[in-house]
């Protein structure tokens, strides 16, 4: 676990600080988050096949991850406003019983995207549960995890195949 002092939201008080990111030069940055919804294999069907009372699921989640990796700075205390240059937000069925939620956010800035991907990949997730919690209740957000970033000082950062 880091020191506090590598910590960066942290100032040397202890207490919660935005990083300034003013002498930080602009490169281009890329984050691609994963979640994924574990459901029964029912409701997995319904929702590719888009026989939902609700409509288009997968169309109104896709909607609502961009939307939310816009808004990510309003969501989450510490987090810098970016102006976005792509969220894009994807699916993939993982049979029999679960939905693989994959967004990618790009931007031209001084700090990265990581939580703007994480954000949309976590909130399309919960959009999907919302527009099937009728038909299943059991439904799992689960593994919301970052898969890839890339830009800044550390450069390209791989998730190791196998690592959770």
């Amino acid at each position: 676990m880091p020191a506090m002092s590598e910590l960066t939201h942290i100032n040397r008080h202890g207490e919660a600080t935005m990083v300034d990111v003013a002498d930080k030069a602009e490169t281009r940055r890329v984050a691609v988050a994963e979640a994924r919804l574990r459901m029964q294999p029912p409701t997995l069907n319904q929702i590719l096949d888009g026989g939902l009372a609700k409509g288009d699921a997968l169309a109104v989640a896709r909607v609502a991850g961009i939307q939310a990796a816009k808004r990510c700075a309003d969501l989450i205390p510490l987090c810098h406003p970016l102006p976005l240059n792509l969220v894009s937000v994807d699916f993939q069925a993982a049979p029999p019983d679960a939905l693989a939620i994959t967004a990618e956010c790009r931007v031209t800035g001084r700090t990265g995207v990581e939580m703007e991907a994480m954000t949309a990949a976590s909130i399309a997730a919960l959009t999907i549960y919302d527009l099937c919690k009728a038909i299943d209740r059991s439904m799992a957000v689960e593994q919301v995890r970052l898969l890839r970033k890339e830009g800044g000082r550390s450069g390209l950062w791989r998730r190791p195949e196998g690592a959770g």
